[in-house]
């Protein structure tokens, strides 16, 4: 069956695999406005609809569920006809989403669109990501974090001229025009993406193979999803992505909010930015380079060991924000700095789910861990909203992520660990037990 699949897909028209990380990078950037740029948006919507700001925050609470919950069957397809026609509809998608968000005149109509937004851009992060989980297990986590990287620091080039166009000529203006843009660019960057033939490897994967076995817990076997949920250190991942995209999701939904609470939304900073606009675009450079910086160091010293230290770091980073958060500058450097610790999940928790669980069924598996997002998701967008608004503080919000960064970076370092390796053991246990019984099937068919 994975044989007739793969011969969907021409030689010719297989690109080289850098070529097509390239092209992934820029299909991620061109859909990170969908997630990163929302914050920009929240309040010319809440006075154009005459809405609450928890209503408004459940259309990215929504948003964030269809992106992610959906991306396991989304990615079932680009893994059996390929990443070319599956993005190729998620640009569509993507472009629609915004374009027709920006003609909302009804919260409905705005929660319909955006998350048709929403299920484009789940298409375009499972098809890039597992894409890149394919072509590249020999820099696994560097190209991962690349590839996540893009769709955290994407928005930081266009974080101003969004700005900029929303005063200018209104938020409705801005959504028709960048939709255009965004859409157009995920349909050209789709046409180089194609799937590896059936049993490709990196050259030299044998000398590589060993070496990274040293390094980091990696399966010999390939798992199908259903024997990867029978795995215990599957339920751990899942467990510890969702404390951790609770609290990223917080600061890139609130970011805007917690700003106009604190009054330093409006103070002008440098280059005639304002605080908030400055930390946005600082949170998104940080945020795109913190998954390739991460991957590359768990290339080196271990997912687990990797994560115990980022996850520690940033609930030290939460915990100054929640002291300092009036200071203008602290407030650009402190949230940069939360980016920075928490970004770096979307190229370990895709990495440990190829090292565990093999590349065949890569885009699938990965789609499943990262429905923790969405989980992530439901607490972070309107929840989160709905406790500020009861308690007239961000206190209380804050506290729930710095222990959720905490009881995570333990779980990664004294039960991720040790689930893991038991997880390699089976599935090196299993790999011995047919090679036994092979010769005596030989003989008995003889």
């Amino acid at each position: 069956m994975a044989a007739s699949a793969s011969a969907l897909i021409h030689p010719s028209r297989i690109t080289n695999r850098w070529a097509q990380l390239v092209a992934g990078i820029i299909a991620m950037m061109a859909i990170a406005n969908l997630q990163y740029a929302w914050t920009l948006f929240t309040k010319p919507l809440q006075a154009h609809l005459h809405v609450s700001l928890t209503a408004i925050q459940g259309v990215f609470s929504l948003f964030i569920l269809l992106e992610t919950w959906l991306v396991p069957f989304e990615g079932y397809l680009v893994d059996r006809i390929g990443p070319r026609l599956m993005l190729g509809v998620g640009g569509i998608l993507v472009g629609l989403g915004w374009i027709l968000s920006g003609q909302a005149e009804t919260l409905g109509s705005l929660y319909f669109w955006y998350c048709v937004g929403g299920v484009g851009a789940g298409i375009v992060y499972g098809g890039t990501v597992g894409n890149a989980l394919k072509w590249f297990p020999d820099h696994r986590g560097l190209c991962v974090g690349l590839t996540a990287g893009a769709y955290g620091i994407g928005t930081a080039l266009t974080v101003a001229p969004i700005d900029t166009m929303m005063k200018a000529s209104g938020y409705q203006h801005t959504f028709v025009v960048w939709g255009i843009i965004q859409g157009f660019v995920v349909l050209a960057a789709a046409l180089l993406l194609a799937r590896p033939p059936v049993g490709w490897v990196p050259p030299g994967w044998a000398e590589k193979e060993a070496k990274i076995k040293m390094r980091v817990h990696s399966s010999a076997v390939d798992m199908t999803p259903w024997q990867m949920l029978r795995q215990p250190s599957f339920y751990v991942i899942y467990l510890m992505m969702t404390m951790l995209s609770f609290g990223g999701l917080v600061v890139t939904a609130q970011l805007n909010p917690m700003a106009v609470s604190y009054h330093v939304d409006k103070v002008v900073v440098a280059f005639g930015m304002s605080a908030l606009v400055m930390a946005i675009t600082v949170d998104r450079y940080l945020n795109g380079l913190t998954r390739p910086f991460w991957g590359w160091v768990s290339d080196h010293i271990g997912r687990e060991n990797t994560m115990f230290i980022a996850f520690t770091l940033e609930a030290i980073a939460v915990f100054l924000l929640l002291q300092l958060i009036n200071h203008p500058i602290w407030f650009i450097a402190l949230s940069g700095l939360c980016f920075f610790a928490w970004g770096e999940i979307f190229s370990l928790f895709p990495s440990i789910t190829g090292d565990l669980f093999g590349k065949t069924w890569a885009t699938t598996n990965y789609g499943i861990v990262y429905t923790a997002k969405g989980t992530g998701a439901l607490f972070a967008g309107a929840g989160a909203a709905w406790l500020f608004e009861k308690t007239g503080s961000w206190t209380k919000v804050f506290w729930a992520m710095i222990a959720c960064d905490l009881i995570a970076a333990f779980l990664a370092l004294f039960w991720l660990k040790g689930a893991a390796a038991r997880t390699i053991e089976e599935s090196i246990s299993g790999l011995q037990a047919v090679d036994m019984t092979a010769p005596t099937k030989a003989r008995g068919v003889a």
